[in-house]
Parts: C-alpha cells; sequence; structure tokens
C-alpha cells in the first residue's frame, strides 16, 4: 500500500503542472481582453477572448484542483495554504471578468452556461467548507480558516451578482432592441439622399446606436458591474494577510512539490491582471454618473428599483401555474413565495449596489472635478475646424444614445471617442483600397456588357436554362481572356489581380443583399471555377495557358473552349437520367460552368462573325470593358450593403457588424466615387441586386426604343422619391 501511495505521490507534481498551465491560459486571455482595452480605448472592457463558455469553465474547473483537494496532509507547507486561498481569489477573479460578457450571449446560452458554472463554484465553496470544518480545532490554523472562509464568501458574493445579471438580460436586450427599431425607423426618414457624405454621416448614428446598445457595454455599466470593485477590497485584505503565513513556522513538504510555487505565481498574476477590467468599469462609471449626480432630483432617482431587474421574475410569478396534482393550491403558494423572495433579493442587491455608487460618486467627485479642470489648463488651446466639427457632430448624436429607464446621460467625451473610433475604421479601410479594380473599372462605359456576354439568338442545348449570378460571367469571360494568344502576361497577370479584387465585393453584395436561394447552386460553380483560373490558370481541367499556346488566333480558342464545353453539357444530357437533374437548379457545378462557358463563348463567336476581324488584343480589351460592365452594375449596391449591414444583425453582433461596415467604406470610398460620375438606370432597389434583373432592363428598353436605356440620371441626383399610383417607389439605392 505504501508504495502505491508513494507511486501516486511522484505524479503529483504534474498535476500541479497541469493546473499551472489551465491558470496561465485563462490568464493570458485576461490579459489579451486587457490590452484589447487599452488598444481600442474602450475602458469598459468588453470581454472577447476569456468568455463564459464550457472552453473557459473547464479550464476553471481545473484551475480550481488545489481548492477541492481533500486528500492532501492536514499539515501540508505553506504554499499549499497560499496557492488554496489564491485559487478561490482566481475564481472571483474570473467571474468579475464575466459579468460584461453575459450581454452578448444567447438567452439558452446564458441557462446551460450559468447553470455550470453555480455547480463548479457551489462544489468548490462545499469542499472549502468541509476542510474549514475539519479544521475548527487546529488554532494553529486560525488564520488560514479565517482567509479561506473570506475568501469563498467573496467567491459565493459574485455569484450572486452574476446570477442576478443573468435574470435581467433578456429583459434589456428586449427593451435595447425596441430602442433600437424606433430609432432605426427616424434614421430612415432622416436620409433622402446617399452620395459619400450622407452615408457617412447615416452610419455614424447607426454607429452610436449601435456602440450605446451593446449588450457588453450596457452590462459594463450597469449597476451589478459597477459594484464588482468592491471585491478588490476583499482581494487586497486576504491577499495582504497571507503574507503572514510563513510566520506559522509550518514548512512541511507539499504533495506537489515545486509545481506548488509556480500555480501561486501563476494564478496572482492572473488575479493581478484580471483585476484591472472591474477597477476600469467601475471609474468609467462612477465618472459617467458623476456629473448627473450633482443634482437632488438625481440623487432622489439614485434609488429608484427600474424594471428591467425585476420583470422576468415577476412575470414568471404571474403566469407559471400548476395545473395539476392535489396540492396545487400549496405549490402555487410555494412558488409565489419563492419567487416573491428572489424578487425581494434582487431588489435588496440593487439597493446595495446603488448605494455603493452614491458612495463612490461622492468619494470621487472632487478628484474627477480636479483632473478635468488641470486637463482644461493644461490643454487649453483654441479649437480646430475638426473640433468644432466633432462637436457639432455630438450635437446631433445625442439623440441617438440608447439608454435604459434610469441610466444617466453619457458624457460627450464618449460620443468624441465614438467619432474618432468610426473616422479610424474608415481610415483603416483606405489603406485596403482596391487599386487594381479601379483601374479595371475605368474602363466601364454603360453597363451594357451586363446583356452583350449572352445573346438570346445562341440556342440552349438544354430544355431549360440556369440562371445567372454576378460571378459566373465574369468568371467566365476572365478565363477566354486568360486563354487568349498574343497577350502580354503583364496584362493577364493585372485582369486577374482586378478580378480577384472585385469578385470578392461581388461575393458580399450577394451574400448581404442576394435573397434567392435558386442562385446557390450557381454560385458555387461560379467559386470552384475562380479557384482554378486564379490559382493554376485552368478552367474545370482544361489549362489556359497551354490553349494559349496551342491557338494561332482568338477565334481557335473561342471554338475550343466552346467544343470542350459542349461536350460536358451533351455527356451529362446522355448519362444522366434522374428526372431532379432536369432542373438547372439541381445541376453539378461542372455542368453549370460549361453551360455558361458555351453560351458566352457562342455569342463572342457570333459577334466576331457580325463585326470584321478583331486582333487579338481588341478582343481582349472588349472582354476588359464587359467584366468592368458587370462588376460596375453589381457594386452599385455597394451603399446599401453598407447600409444593410449596420442594422441587419441581431444585437450582440451588431457593434461588430457596423464596424465592418465602416471598413468597407473607406476600402470602396473610391470605386463609389467613380461610380457616381457615371449614369445608372432606375431600378426597384430590390431588383438592382440581381443581373438578370438587369438583362431584363436593358432588354426591355432596347425593344422599346434601340439602344438607349429608360431613365438615366446621375447617382447624386439618383435617390429620389417618385410618386406612382399614391406609392412611393425609390431608386436603386434607397435603403430598405
Amino acid at each position: 500500500m505504501d508504495e502505491i501511495e508513494e507511486r501516486l505521490e511522484e505524479a503529483m507534481p504534474w498535476v500541479g503542472l497541469y493546473i499551472a498551465a489551465a491558470s496561465a491560459v485563462c490568464t493570458l486571455a485576461m490579459a489579451a481582453d486587457a490590452f484589447n482595452g487599452f488598444r481600442r480605448r474602450r475602458l469598459w472592457f468588453p470581454s472577447k477572448y476569456f468568455s463564459l463558455n464550457a472552453a473557459t469553465l473547464s479550464l476553471l474547473a481545473v484551475a480550481m484542483k488545489l481548492p477541492t483537494d481533500l486528500n492532501t496532509n492536514v499539515y501540508t507547507s505553506n504554499a499549499d495554504w497560499s496557492a488554496k486561498i489564491m485559487s478561490i481569489l482566481f475564481m472571483s477573479t474570473a467571474m468579475a471578468n464575466f459579468m460584461s460578457y453575459l450581454g452578448s450571449m444567447g438567452d439558452e446560452e446564458i441557462l446551460a452556461n450559468m447553470v455550470a458554472l453555480v455547480i463548479l463554484v457551489i462544489t468548490v465553496s462545499a469542499n472549502v467548507l468541509t476542510q474549514l470544518f475539519l479544521l475548527k480545532d487546529e488554532f494553529l490554523y486560525l488564520y488560514v480558516t479565517v482567509y479561506m472562509f473570506s475568501a469563498t464568501i467573496l467567491m459565493i458574493y459574485l455569484l450572486v451578482k452574476l446570477v442576478s445579471i443573468a435574470i435581467m438580460v433578456p429583459t434589456i436586450k428586449r427593451r435595447l432592441e425596441a430602442k433600437y427599431q424606433e430609432q432605426h425607423k427616424l434614421v430612415l426618414m432622416e436620409e433622402d439622399v446617399l452620395n459619400i457624405d450622407n452615408l457617412r454621416r447615416g452610419m455614424m448614428k447607426y454607429w452610436v446606436m449601435a456602440e450605446t446598445s451593446n449588450p457588453q457595454f450596457v452590462m459594463a455599466r450597469s449597476v451589478h458591474c459597477t459594484t464588482s470593485i468592491c471585491f478588490l477590497f476583499g482581494v487586497g485584505a486576504v491577499v495582504g494577510n497571507i503574507s503572514k503565513l510563513p510566520s506559522m513556522g509550518y514548512k512541511l513538504k507539499s504533495s506537489y512539490k515545486a509545481s506548488t510555487l509556480l500555480i501561486l505565481v501563476i494564478q496572482a498574476i492572473g488575479v493581478a491582471i484580471g483585476t484591472i477590467a472591474p477597477t476600469l468599469r467601475w471609474f468609467a462609471a462612477v465618472s459617467f454618473k458623476c456629473s448627473a449626480a450633482m443634482n437632488c432630483k438625481s440623487l432622489n432617482k439614485a434609488f429608484m428599483i427600474e424594471s428591467n431587474w425585476t420583470q422576468i421574475l415577476v412575470d414568471y410569478r404571474e403566469s407559471f401555474s400548476i395545473r395539476r396534482g392535489k396540492s396545487r393550491k400549496c405549490l402555487h403558494n410555494a412558488k409565489w413565495f419563492a419567487l416573491t423572495f428572489c424578487i425581494r433579493l434582487q431588489m435588496f442587491t440593487l439597493q446595495l449596489g446603488k448605494l455603493f455608487v452614491i458612495f463612490s460618486i461622492l468619494q470621487a467627485s472632487p478628484f474627477l472635478l480636479c483632473f478635468i479642470l488641470i486637463k482644461k489648463i493644461i490643454v487649453n488651446r483654441p479649437s480646430t475646424n475638426v473640433e468644432e466639427s466633432v462637436d457639432d457632430m455630438n450635437l446631433n448624436l445625442n439623440r441617438y444614445v440608447l439608454l435604459l429607464e434610469g441610466e444617466a446621460e453619457l458624457p460627450t467625451r464618449v460620443l468624441k471617442n465614438m467619432w474618432h473610433d468610426a473616422n479610424n475604421m474608415i481610415q483603416t479601410g483606405r489603406k485596403k483600397q482596391p487599386h487594381c479594380l479601379v483601374h479595371l473599372l475605368i474602363k466601364f462605359v454603360n453597363f451594357k456588357g451586363v446583356v452583350q456576354f449572352d445573346s438570346h439568338q445562341i440556342p440552349s442545348l438544354h430544355s431549360h436554362e440556369p440562371p445567372n449570378c454576378w460571378t459566373l460571367p465574369v468568371v467566365t469571360l476572365t478565363s477566354i481572356a486568360v486563354a487568349l494568344p498574343n497577350i502580354p502576361k503583364r496584362r493577364v497577370k493585372q485582369l486577374l489581380n482586378s478580378v480577384s479584387q472585385g469578385i470578392s465585393l461581388v461575393k458580399l453584395v450577394d451574400k448581404t443583399l442576394g435573397k434567392n436561394a435558386q442562385l446557390i447552386n450557381i454560385r458555387k460553380a461560379a467559386g470552384i471555377c475562380w479557384v482554378g483560373v486564379e490559382l493554376y490558370k485552368k478552367w474545370l481541367d482544361i489549362n489556359l495557358s497551354k490553349t494559349s499556346l496551342n491557338c494561332t488566333n482568338s477565334n481557335e480558342v473561342l471554338r475550343e473552349l466552346s467544343i470542350k464545353a459542349e461536350g460536358i453539357i451533351t455527356m451529362f444530357k446522355n448519362e444522366e437520367k434522374d428526372p431532379v437533374m432536369e432542373n438547372p437548379h439541381n445541376w453539378p457545378a461542372k455542368v453549370v460552368a460549361a453551360n455558361s462557358m458555351y453560351r458566352i463563348t457562342q455569342t463572342i463567336l457570333l459577334s466576331c462573325e457580325e463585326e470584321n476581324q478583331k486582333t487579338d488584343e481588341g478582343l481582349f480589351d472588349e472582354l476588359c470593358v464587359m467584366i468592368a460592365d458587370i462588376v460596375a452594375a453589381c457594386l452599385t449596391n455597394l451603399p446599401r450593403v453598407i447600409t444593410t449591414m449596420c442594422h441587419r444583425n441581431a444585437i450582440e453582433k451588431r457593434e461588430k457588424s457596423v464596424r465592418k461596415a465602416f471598413l468597407l467604406l473607406g476600402e470602396t470610398e473610391q470605386v463609389v466615387e467613380l461610380l457616381q460620375q457615371k449614369e445608372w438606370p432606375h431600378m426597384d432597389h430590390d431588383k438592382a441586386a440581381y443581373i438578370d434583373e438587369w438583362r431584363a432592363l436593358f432588354l426591355s428598353n432596347d425593344d422599346d426604343d434601340g439602344d438607349q436605356p429608360a431613365t438615366s440620371t446621375l447617382l447624386s441626383d439618383v435617390i429620389e422619391t417618385t410618386s406612382t399610383s399614391g406609392k412611393q417607389y425609390l431608386a436603386i439605392m434607397v435603403v430598405s
């Protein structure tokens, strides 16, 4: 038996290293969140890396091995006791960092993860209290008992805070979403013309709405998150007293050996880093409330309990009923009293939190006022035009700040930071502008390439024709251009770079605005073909470079590609007997691509027969113009894509989506400005997202009055409202 125990003891240092590694991962995640908050000047420190999920809870469960260990020697080393206490503080620090992250979780996620967290904390607390009960008669361990008991109570207190926040999150999200939708309607009514300046101004409104309604930001400025600072006092008291443990005189061997000290050091660092976010959240929230709390009315309202915090419990108490059973009345009364107790407990914790906030404001106000006064004296310089424009913008944006009932107004500096953050995102996007795409778009004339790439005079090889998407004709035309002989490699490479940049934006338009599920298979075929063309200069299994070398002129290339494409379609018709495959939406990607190649090559050959013999470079130039026309027509949807990205997302993901929209605005600013200089056809904004609708418009116009488009206008006039039959129709750029 002794040998077995010795072997097990030999493995304990490795267990200690495992605990230290789990603690180190959690510490690094908290450090990453702190760094991210400082880097982006978001001193409410949104949780991105250290989040409440299964992985983090598993790591914390491993890190809690020491305080849950009841099998170690009672007379163990000082390092073991210090590490046990530090582990409990590490868990408390982790929970303090979880508070704001609850806002970004769904209702089911909150329920599942909170249940797991409650089980973990109860397990740790039960083990610690059991250990303390066993040591109650050991006078020499009185200090240890006090420290561990204090740390455990602190951990349970923070768990109650987390549960309290989790209860109110669903109600707050619903109310924030309702406020957001009201403001969204107001923005749509105000923005009539979407040129670049107005587009940026409208996006700023969405940015303020998304930022101030960001659930993590709302949680960070709530009473519970601001009062989490009080756990620092407990941490400081316990950590300060841990240093007294060596004076107790017991320095016997630890089962974990040197790994105990490693655990202690890593978790101590984790506690130090983890206190950064709660501390600065408290400071930021107190500074927000200082100006609002200077008058008596605000102080009187400070202790009011908003319905956000108890609404869900009240709803459960009123709606939940026992339908069956002999003891319905007893069960119903028990349920009513239990939920009433929870409501009273929630209100009590809120009152304590509000009292602490008022105390913090009264203590911090003089220092904050002195700091603001000194800052004004030191930074006393005349305001620039940029600063004046920022101040004017802040005045206009104040009414788009979304606040919950009882919340204090946000200071002007918060809106200024949002304004600067948005402009920084635009500047970052400008560094990634698609210059090669702009070089290609300079060649487009009047969008007629949308019609010219596929002629209705070409007979179909199948009884049904698949619909077109934006990317498939672009990829097919590019494949043909790459295969043309006698074209300088520099021009081919430039075309591939231009199309590559264009296709990424075209795909974004399809993803954001494309609601037609029937085009999914067509887009998939285009994506498969483009990978081969871009990386290997292959269309399906055909080497385009070899085709260019083997053929003497453009006509030979077109005929060879057409014959191979026709062969693929013919083989499919002869071999496929499944009736489902009669529908083009079910065709394999290879057949869809072949059908596009056949029709486009035949259309170009027909055009060459009607006109004089074209040179290879002349045909290459025509293909580039055709590609530019198609890409330009698709990118006329960019302003609507950008605006849609600002509001078509769940509340938890909206801030991230608006951030991407600002980056996209900076990236495509030059493209949109280039398109502004051209004439656009009038179209319904939903139809403008599909190439077949563009083709139908141009073909109908050609039938009516030759080659002239129906009604054209410049982009600066495109977004105008016209009245037809008592209904309002907006041109292509109107935001839905």
